[in-house]
């Protein structure tokens, strides 16, 4: 039984389609058919019912993935042991942001791809958020605070911001002073999430209200600098905008509490080793000081 035919169902399985696992394995849906089609004949059960919305487990299939997936792990630890000390092979997939991915975090991919010729990296760059266990990835990196859920968090950096204005909105709405005061304010947010202010040494949850809102913090520093709101972001990400002066930072007394830059990866008892690298090599780039290196 080959064990690519075997990570190739476990990839439908969880993808729910041949065309999103060839996607993730980054092969064509013709192969991951025949690689479908030759683990049924080997095994002689229909694994998969198939039809023009995509392919669900049949009560077989079901019973088999998890044995599948196990097998399909073990081996990967298998090879990882006795490959020569610090080689790595196979695919690593990565989610990151757009905000510093490309800029920042793209550099320590290469470098790693640089160190290990034989590793195929994949990543994907978007301010989205990425389940990484429904689309498959090894890990994801993830910059601020991180929200509760069952993946596992290795911190491998600090990351420092403040929140910021226009002089042209301090001129007409104020420059607010305390947490009570922001909430009247127009904020530029990702979403509908909450912001958190520092108040001596204990942190305030404040929910802003705003109508301008976008997934990504070089849009909403664009936004901030054009008038339109108040908003919190990393130091790295307005440094140009406050050396301009064309945004200032306002609640001086009152910043954001430090976040953090982390690796995330489904939960499991040991991590890849290819995930491993990635987070020392991230913890060597990032770990030394407040802001992101260019």
């Amino acid at each position: 039984m080959d064990i690519e035919d075997l990570r190739t169902f476990v990839e439908v399985a969880d993808a729910g389609g041949v065309t999103s696992a060839a996607l993730r394995l980054g092969i064509s849906k013709s192969m991951v058919s025949r690689r479908l089609v030759r683990l049924e004949a080997e095994l002689g059960v229909q694994l998969l019912a198939r039809s023009t919305r995509g392919a669900s487990l049949t009560e077989a299939g079901a019973t088999f993935r998890d044995y599948a997936a196990r097998v399909s792990a073990e081996i990967d630890v298998a090879r990882e042991t006795i490959l020569p000390a610090g080689e790595l092979r196979g695919r690593l997939r990565v989610a990151a942001p757009i905000s510093f991915g490309p800029t920042h975090f793209a550099q320590v991919l290469a470098q790693m791809a640089r160190r290990h010729p034989h590793l195929q990296i994949q990543t994907c760059y978007s301010d989205r958020f990425v389940d990484l266990i429904a689309e498959g990835y090894d890990c994801g990196i993830r910059v601020g605070t991180l929200q509760d859920s069952s993946l596992i968090a290795r911190r491998v950096g600090p990351l420092y911001g403040n929140f910021v204005a226009s002089p042209d909105y301090i001129k007409v709405h104020g420059s607010p002073e305390t947490p009570e005061e922001l909430v009247t304010h127009q904020a530029l947010m990702q979403g509908t999430e909450t912001w958190q202010v520092m108040d001596g040494d204990k942190i305030i949850t404040v929910r802003p209200q705003g109508r301008f809102k976008a997934d990504n913090g070089a849009a909403l520093a664009v936004a901030a600098a054009a008038g339109l709101g108040i908003a919190a972001l990393p130091d790295d990400l307005i440094k140009d905008y406050l050396d301009s002066g064309e945004l200032v930072p306002v609640m001086k007394r009152h910043p954001p509490p430090p976040a953090g830059i982390y690796v995330v990866r489904p939960p499991g008892q040991h991590p890849a080793r290819k995930v491993r690298v990635l987070t020392e090599m991230l913890i060597e780039c990032f770990d030394h000081g407040p802001v992101l290196p260019r």
